[in-house]
């Protein structure tokens, strides 16, 4: 799983996911990739599992880009505790995401094929996304 090696601060206040992303809206590396029209977090284990999906379906063709990382701490209280005393320790991370953020890229395989391998990491990721590719792939 993806982690941070090392953070400035353990826990994290919540915020608001508001607006467009501006930075990583674009494909940089590869022909075509996922880009997510939702606003959403993806958990570290959600970012993997759409990762393999991926990576099976392409069979050990072509190159494959991740272009979020999961920086920000998640927290929960364990079960059965009553409200109060204070916040949770931290449980995993995930990446914040914004609508029109490339998550994954591909290169070097056929478009239908990447298509597919796309399609199945789609399904693994709790936020609405749409395939993009570059001019003239």
């Amino acid at each position: 799983m993806l982690a941070p090696k090392k953070v400035k601060f353990r826990k994290w206040q919540k915020g608001r996911l508001r607006g467009l992303a501006h930075r990583g809206s674009s494909l940089a590396f590869g022909d075509i990739g996922l880009k997510t029209t939702q606003h959403g977090h993806l958990s570290s284990q959600q970012i993997e599992a759409a990762r393999i999906a991926m990576m099976r379906h392409i069979r050990r063709g072509g190159k494959v880009w991740i272009r979020v990382f999961p920086d920000r701490p998640v927290t929960a209280k364990p079960l059965e505790t009553r409200q109060g005393s204070g916040k949770g320790a931290p449980v995993g991370w995930c990446a914040p995401i914004k609508p029109g953020r490339i998550l994954y890229e591909v290169k070097g395989v056929p478009y239908e094929l990447a298509k597919q391998a796309l399609t199945r990491a789609a399904h693994k990721l709790p936020v609405k996304t749409v395939i993009v590719t570059k001019e003239g792939f």
